[in-house]
């Protein structure tokens, strides 16, 4: 496979500044590899780096969801990883040093010195850190899963969101077939989640969202979800007590981004011994009318959700490989590897009359 000396990416240089650079391509040893990129996945912690939320060092290449072909590997990674040239692989987003206590006992995700790819600036040879790019490095402790190549890119690239909703509202609350869901927030996760409750037979899945949001839980409801709410038009709590018969939810998911009142109003919606999962970021805000008494009066368990492992992962890719499920439905948006800034404010409404669900960089396009 010809590659280039230089790769072409989209570097994040200030708050709200992405800059198109060409940079070096790196010689690799015999336990790393470079890939040559077919897609990378946008999704709100994008935004969220494109805002400067996450404090992240800059110059840095943006995209934590790549997906792509080995166009160079060494001969000890190729073995440790069994692939080849020519191999299509998902990346996974965290790097961890499998020496830590959180490594040794299987948490990876959480490593102590665990680095995330996107977040590794420039500076930090050899800088192709991102799916912002039309070549990335990976590094020996990545973790890769092979892909069907026969799978449009735009169908493949999901495998980040959807193994959250895999990891998220199945097996971290130990979803059980027949179990009633609630979903907060109709994203591209919240939808994942749905897809993912599904396949593992819950009973009742309800989601909720804006009422600018109409096009997401239409989506929603394709897919799987039984009920959808819009919250700014009806009492959420009183909806999901109904649809129970006052039982409320066994497993509740709050994967809405910023908003805090979802979390108090998931204490409200929960069963007596349900399970309440915590995914979406608030920006280290306080949460308002948080009443603890609902957590010991009703044994409440309240789980926290950072990344996703390889089960979810590996769960992701079998059914997108399986092609049961049109996931089409949730693609709204490709865009050309220049127009990164263009999708990221697509994606945070920025943009008048237009907003995406799924999306992605085609660095070909």
């Amino acid at each position: 496979m010809h590659i280039p000396p230089k790769s072409f990416a989209m570097v994040q240089t200030a708050k709200r500044e992405l800059t198109p650079m060409d940079i070096d391509i790196p010689d690799i040893d015999e336990d790393s590899a470079l890939l040559k990129l077919e897609a990378c996945g946008i999704c709100g912690s994008d935004y969220e780096q494109f805002e400067d939320v996450l404090r992240t060092p800059m110059p840095v290449i943006p995209g934590h969801k790549p997906l792509g072909v080995i166009a160079k590997i060494g001969d000890r990674a190729a073995q440790r990883w069994g692939l080849d040239v020519g191999d299509r692989v998902a990346v996974e987003t965290m790097l961890s040093c499998r020496h830590c206590d959180p490594c040794l006992n299987g948490n990876y995700h959480i490593c102590d010195n665990r680095k995330i790819y996107s977040y590794i600036p420039l500076t930090e040879w050899p800088g192709l850190w991102g799916g912002y790019a039309q070549y990335m490095y990976l590094h020996p402790n990545s973790v890769v899963h092979k892909v069907d190549p026969e799978l449009p890119a735009e169908l493949a690239v999901m495998f980040n969101p959807l193994g959250a909703g895999f990891r998220w509202a199945v097996d971290m609350p130990d979803t059980q077939p027949g179990d009633t869901v609630v979903i907060l927030g109709p994203g591209q996760r919240g939808i994942a989640s749905v897809v993912a409750c599904r396949e593992v037979g819950a009973g009742t899945i309800i989601v909720t969202g804006l009422s600018a949001d109409a096009d997401k839980l239409a989506v929603a409801k394709a897919l799987g979800a039984d009920h959808t709410i819009d919250v700014e038009n009806e009492n959420a709590v009183h909806r999901v007590k109904n649809i129970t018969k006052g039982r409320g939810a066994d497993v509740v998911i709050d994967v809405s981004a910023y908003a805090t009142r979802p979390v108090a109003d998931a204490l409200k919606m929960v069963r007596a011994g349900g399970k309440i999962v915590l995914a979406g970021v608030k920006g280290f805000k306080p949460v308002d009318d948080f009443i603890s008494d609902y957590i010991v009066t009703k044994e409440i368990q309240i789980l926290g959700a950072i990344g996703v492992t390889s089960k979810g992962y590996r769960a992701a890719i079998n059914l997108i490989e399986s092609r049961k499920v049109d996931l089409l439905k949730m693609h709204t948006h490709d865009f050309a590897l220049p127009e990164a800034e263009l999708a990221i404010k697509t994606l945070a409404r920025e943009i008048e009359d237009d907003s995406s669900i799924h999306s992605c960089l085609i660095p070909e396009h």
